[in-house]
């Protein structure tokens, strides 16, 4: 159990007047106690209680976690959420995550009627702001995600279809020690990198594409996450000017991060970049997410967020600029809050790269 951890969760549970939350999330779990549990449909919960009577409810197929807590253990045919609600302080409002399924919440609420709120945010923020250790585990797993672009990059040929290639990039992963992606690598060649989430398809690289690689790793079970983009021949004009554009957008949020910056403001900062050179219309998505156990969790760097950034917080900077029918351009790096500014992880190059494949 992380004593620390869990302080803070009940610190914001304080804030927000809730003396008992719920958390389900698997991830939040294992944060939170060690214990890695995957249940699939069946009930995992942990009760935090501002008495510190918490308590952990595991069903028996799982191993019985040694995480210093109480543990109440169920079989399929229990009654999952009667147990919990024996253990709730009768007459306060109930905190639940967001990842809860309606099947036992709905049931806990018949059995237990009163106040249930969304609890998330009492530890979202919380997983926001990393710890030392967490911020070590990024950076390593940053480092294993540089090393891979560089093959990944290596891999490049000649008639090679993005599909072939995201396939040969997840082997890449597991050969660097790997636990699995972050995400399903995208690999947009042409045209198909105007579409920022593209599937990959068998599309083959033909001489004068550019190619947007956006890619990350789970190493030590935390996710990197990074995006460059290459051209296979001299860029035109319009290629050469959004690239710089982006890759100065880029440059200018981070430039601004520090302690109290809101991330609203960060948004904006390269926003206004690509929108005074007349492609704002062709940003089609927020800045930035943060990062961490998961590849996308709570928290935008966008116009929707006017939090300020504290020490520790770890999200992602990503403009792009996407002209369909013709081309696209992201450049994306992780970043962690430092007491004056940023760190970024990825130190992979972002200078405009012309790959020589048609040697």
């Amino acid at each position: 159990m992380n004593h620390a951890r869990i302080g803070r969760v009940l610190e914001k549970m304080r804030a927000a007047g809730l003396p008992q939350m719920i958390v389900t999330d698997p991830l939040s779990i294992r944060y939170l106690t060690g214990a890695d549990i995957f249940p699939g449909e069946r009930m995992l919960a942990l009760l935090l209680r501002e008495d510190g009577a918490h308590t952990f409810f595991v069903n028996i197929l799982f191993p019985e976690p040694a995480c210093g807590l109480p543990v109440v253990r169920f079989s399929d045919t229990d009654d999952g959420p009667a147990l919990i609600a024996e253990k709730l302080i009768d007459g306060c409002p109930v905190g639940v995550d967001k990842t809860w399924q309606a099947r036992f919440l709905l049931r806990l609420m018949e059995l237990r009627p009163g106040e249930y709120r969304n609890g998330s945010e009492c530890i979202d923020w919380v997983r926001a702001v990393k710890d030392e250790e967490e911020r070590e585990k990024m950076r390593v797993s940053s480092a294993v995600n540089d090393a891979c672009m560089a093959e990944f990059v290596a891999a490049l040929h000649p008639g090679a279809t993005e599909k072939e290639l995201e396939e040969e990039f997840i082997r890449i992963y597991a050969k660097h020690g790997c636990e699995g992606v972050s995400f399903t690598p995208i690999v947009g060649f042409g045209k198909n990198a105007a579409d920022p989430h593209h599937g990959n398809d068998g599309t083959k690289l033909e001489k004068g594409m550019c190619v947007l690689l956006d890619v990350g790793g789970i190493y030590d079970g935390y996710c990197s996450d990074m995006t460059r983009t290459f051209f296979t021949a001299e860029p035109t004009d319009e290629e050469r000017k959004v690239y710089e554009l982006v890759k100065a957008a880029n440059e200018a949020a981070k430039a601004i991060i520090r302690p109290g910056v809101k991330l609203c403001d960060i948004d904006a900062a390269a926003r206004n970049v690509i929108a005074s050179a007349g492609y704002g219309d062709q940003f089609t998505h927020r800045l930035g997410h943060f990062i961490g156990l998961e590849d996308h969790e709570y928290g935008d760097v966008s116009a929707n967020f006017d939090r300020p950034v504290e020490e520790g917080m770890c999200f992602s900077i990503e403009p792009g600029v996407y002209l369909e029918g013709k081309f696209g351009v992201r450049i994306e790096d992780l970043v962690i809050v430092t007491k004056d500014g940023c760190e970024v992880l990825n130190h992979y190059p972002k200078q405009l790269t012309v790959l020589d494949l048609w040697k």
